[in-house]
């Protein structure tokens, strides 16, 4: 079988990182494994730990920067992209290059669960504006646990029990061959966190690169440790906008937004004259400062 380059970004607290790595050194696997670390400018850098390769970034980029610039140590055949806050079976990593022999010209993401148990929807439509807009009404969140919910917001409901090809697969962990992620670039370093993925997976489907949602393995992701949880929203519909803009969308993006933020104040004004703590101008006004604001990505 194929070797394999595991990348892992690092930035904040090393322990999560650590444990991955240990987990990843004490198994048993068959196939060449060689694994980096890409520190992306961490306040609390990265520190030289026992068969693992570290390249320190001097500035902080993203997810897709830090990525990227690990890629650079890359000498195995399979790239395994694997976010720091992960829990994985013993025979993880065997087990996903066994899959990508099943399917050698593919994205392949593995199923993903929270610690809760909760599904994480590792396979998904590539993005369009009711998706999002869905999202953005407030008053459908009540039926946040249904199927039908998940489809509207672009979840494929039947990637779950067996391996499905998908639009793209999320980013927590995914396998591909380096040689295609190089012929791209990439991750396309404008998107700082968020949509990333689903922008290089576009650019692969391109090339002919499918994405598939595998039935197994399944790890266990934590989500969202190395980012402040005010900034998460921010740089989730940033990255929305920067990815509408690039294939397109973008001003029926932000009308739709703007709609929902409207729809949303009604409602609002009703719960609050119901007797619900709810602040409907406070709420409109914070969320059409993001549905009006311009992406910007790293570079400018």
């Amino acid at each position: 079988m194929q070797g394999v380059s595991i990348v892992i970004p690092h930035y904040g607290d090393p322990a999560p990182a650590l444990a991955l790595i240990a987990q990843l050194r004490a198994a048993d696997t068959r196939v060449p494994v060689q694994i980096i670390v890409s520190d992306d400018a961490s306040p609390m850098a990265f520190p030289a730990t026992e068969g693992v390769e570290v390249i320190r970034r001097r500035t902080n980029g993203g997810f897709g920067s830090a990525v990227n610039t690990g890629v650079t140590l890359a000498r195995q055949e399979l790239l395994l992209i694997l976010n720091s806050d992960l829990e994985i079976p013993p025979d993880f990593v065997d087990r996903m290059v066994q899959a990508s022999a099943k399917y050698p010209r593919a994205v392949l993401s593995p199923q993903v669960v929270g610690h809760d148990g909760a599904f994480g929807w590792p396979g998904r439509d590539f993005p369009r504006v009711r998706h999002y807009a869905t999202e953005w009404l407030t008053p459908l969140a009540r039926w946040r646990d249904t199927k039908a919910w998940h489809r509207a917001v672009g979840h494929d409901v039947h990637a779950s029990s067996r391996d499905s090809p998908v639009d793209w697969v999320i980013g927590a962990a995914m396998l591909l061959p380096v040689g295609e992620f190089r012929a791209v670039s990439g991750f396309d370093e404008r998107f700082f966190m968020n949509a990333e993925e689903v922008d290089l997976q576009r650019r692969l489907r391109d090339k002919g690169v499918r994405a598939i949602a595998l039935a197994t393995p399944v790890v266990v992701h934590t989500g969202g440790g190395s980012s402040p949880s005010g900034k998460r929203r921010e740089w989730l519909v940033e990255a929305r906008f920067l990815y509408a803009r690039k294939w397109g969308g973008e001003r029926r993006l932000r009308s739709a937004l703007t709609a929902c933020s409207v729809a949303n104040f009604a409602v609002n004004c009703v719960r609050r004259a119901r007797g619900s703590s709810v602040a409907p101008l406070v709420t409109l006004r914070c969320e059409l400062a993001l549905a009006l604001r311009r992406p910007r990505g790293r570079h400018g």
